[in-house]
């Protein structure tokens, strides 16, 4: 009887630090908008990026789920919603809902048999079923359009409003369900819910033993997980009008967990930072040495994982407090006139 005030009390801050998150990162989308209109392009792959990446840190920062085949799950969604958009109907909700649903069903079949088991074999079976689905998407050419890729079809307007060649409405269209994955996920991971997944990850037996159903807690997550990686796909489809065997391959799956890395696991804004970064650095670098680019990448996950957090702020965060208008009147005269 007495809990429930004091429940209800933690909730509503919660509640109110979702709806700050989201504010923020749609002001940061519009001003990237307004700032960067000849980049829209690369900006709408931040935002489906950053979908997929926090789709990951759901599994791999709270849940403690290591997974290298995420992107399965992410080209799920975009070849469901590219065969609904060539075959049935170019409504881009439709598809975005056909493509939720695909993630959501790969996620739940592959949970089935991935969830029996932990560590390295789970990590590698993940592997394996990526594999297989790129396998029968590169087999069934009639309908995925095998190494050419699934083209030649037209997205019809959106609430009214036509995809335009500069990339205006698919960026706006990628941020707003970017905003909306962003609230649903960190609801998710305030929740009760949210914390028994944190017990999950460090230790399931502890978690067990008090009572919680573990494996479907992490079944759940899973197709939590693979719904907003569905979405994203789904995005990628209709935003890119193509979709191709990469969206299923390894290389996706590694490159999400690299922007994970960088990020921050476990933080869901994390997730917006590492994919923000990766790719800026990737547009950047491979604009410089496109045959080098990598390496750029690589020194920059390395200086995240060898350097503890607190030197990263102290050089990235204190020279900014340094430029605050009260610091910088703070000099040592005026300490002295003031003493």
């Amino acid at each position: 009887m007495t809990t429930t005030p004091a429940f209800a009390g933690v909730r509503a801050p919660l509640r109110g630090a979702a709806w700050r998150h989201c504010a923020l990162i749609a002001a940061a989308g519009a001003t990237a908008f307004f700032a960067f209109p000849d980049q829209l392009g690369l900006l709408s792959r931040i935002a489906i990026m950053a979908l997929l990446v926090l789709s990951l840190d759901l599994l791999v920062g709270y849940a403690g789920l290591a997974t290298l085949g995420h992107a399965a799950l992410f080209g799920a969604g975009a070849y469901a919603a590219g065969i609904t958009a060539l075959r049935w109907s170019a409504d881009p909700l439709l598809g975005l809902l056909v493509g939720a649903g695909a993630g959501a069903a790969l996620a739940a079949l592959s949970a089935l048999l991935l969830l029996r088991y932990q560590g390295f074999t789970f990590l590698m079976l993940t592997v394996a079923i990526a594999s297989i689905v790129q396998s029968l998407a590169s087999k069934y050419r009639e309908w995925t359009g095998g190494d050419d890729g699934l083209s030649g079809y037209v997205m019809q307007p959106l609430l009214g409003l036509e995809f335009d060649f500069e990339g205006r409405l698919a960026f706006c269209y990628a941020l707003a369900v970017l905003v909306l994955g962003y609230g649903l996920a960190r609801r998710l991971v305030d929740s009760p819910f949210g914390l028994s997944l944190q017990g999950i990850h460090q230790s399931r037996a502890r978690m067990a033993a008090l009572g919680t159903p573990v494996w479907r807690q992490l079944f759940v997550v899973y197709t939590v997980a693979g719904t907003l990686a569905g979405v994203a796909g789904a995005l990628s489809a209709q935003v890119n009008t193509i979709v191709g065997l990469d969206s299923l391959g390894f290389a996706l799956s590694a490159e999400a967990l690299v922007m994970l890395v960088l990020g921050g696991a476990g933080r869901l804004y994390g997730a917006l930072i590492g994919a923000a970064v990766f790719m800026v650095l990737h547009h950047t670098a491979a604009a410089i040495n496109p045959y080098h680019w990598l390496f750029v990448v690589g020194a920059a996950l390395m200086l995240v994982v060898l350097l503890p957090r607190q030197q990263l702020a102290r050089w990235f965060v204190a020279p900014l407090r340094r430029l605050r208008p009260g610091r910088a009147l703070a000099t040592p005269d005026a300490k002295e006139r003031h003493a």
